[in-house]
């Protein structure tokens, strides 16, 4: 009986789920949302009384719910993963970076380490500001910074070569 119901009403799902269907939503999709409510209600009551008026009734139902989902689910504009931001891998990835570059600043030799600490410090310090603390003359900041960077490029151009050579 249940084979026979299901083949005789796949014609009539097909075509009302056709005459149903509004734009943004498959027929085919209600269609399968309507087999699975029959499914449901064979084996919870068996067959309906009447399958005809029954399978009309549950495409429309079906119909309804899909455009209140569709009324309420807003598009994304990128992939979820794309307007997220960093990823847990890039900020770990770049933690990590700035930690071998706060290491390396420290092996640096003579005054190069609280130079570029203060250059980079966060309060945004003047060369004035930064001379007066480290008891340098204003005007040799400018080599002393360029001398520093130097060390520091050296100091890093393996390290970044070797793992440039790993990957």
């Amino acid at each position: 009986m249940t084979h026979e119901l299901l083949t005789t009403l796949r014609p009539l799902l097909a075509a009302e789920a056709s005459a149903e269907a509004h734009p943004g939503t498959e027929p085919a999709d209600l269609e399968q949302a309507v087999w699975l409510r029959l499914l449901e209600h064979l084996g919870s009551g068996g067959p309906p009384r009447d399958p005809e008026r029954w399978l009309r009734r549950a495409v429309r139902a079906e119909a309804r719910r899909t455009r209140r989902t569709l009324r309420r689910e807003l598009p994304y504009d990128k992939e979820p993963a794309e307007a997220a931001g960093p990823t847990p891998e890039h900020l770990a990835l770049a933690a990590a970076r700035r930690r071998d570059l706060r290491d390396a600043v420290r092996r640096l030799p003579g005054r190069c380490p609280a130079l570029l600490e203060a250059l980079f410090s966060p309060r945004d310090l003047t060369y004035r500001e930064i001379s007066g603390e480290l008891g340098i003359s204003q005007g040799s900041l400018g080599p002393e910074r360029s001398r520093c960077l130097g060390c520091l490029r050296r100091l890093l151009t393996p390290e970044v070569a070797a793992r440039r050579a790993r990957g």
